[in-house]
């Protein structure tokens, strides 16, 4: 399984595609697809069937499709669009931004 260095709840900017421009967090990634969950971003229709057993209804639902991680960046808080690296800091890896050298929060 490839390592990312994209992380849940990040904050990223589509780089590509007709969402290009926006700024959102992530909700989910996929690291065997090399991709993406974004929040409002490449949102897609999805027929969805009533359930007798539970009490949802049928229709039409939106929700996003994954996007592969080429196509978006990390924002880091000081510098915006950054490059990020890793580097040891003691026992740990971190991930730090090739621009201000800041390091970033890593999921636990």
């Amino acid at each position: 399984m490839p390592s990312l260095m994209i992380h849940r709840n990040d904050t990223v900017k589509v780089l590509t595609g007709a969402d290009r421009g926006k700024t959102q967090r992530v909700l989910r990634v996929i690291p065997d697809k090399s991709a993406v969950l974004v929040e409002h971003v490449r949102v897609v229709k999805k027929t969805v069937s009533s359930k007798t057993g539970q009490n949802t209804r049928g229709g039409i639902a939106e929700q996003e499709s994954p996007i592969h991680v080429s196509n978006v960046a990390l924002v880091c808080p000081n510098c915006g669009i950054a490059r990020v690296a890793m580097k040891k800091d003691g026992a740990m890896r971190v991930r730090y931004c090739k621009k201000c050298g800041q390091t970033l929060p890593t999921k636990k």
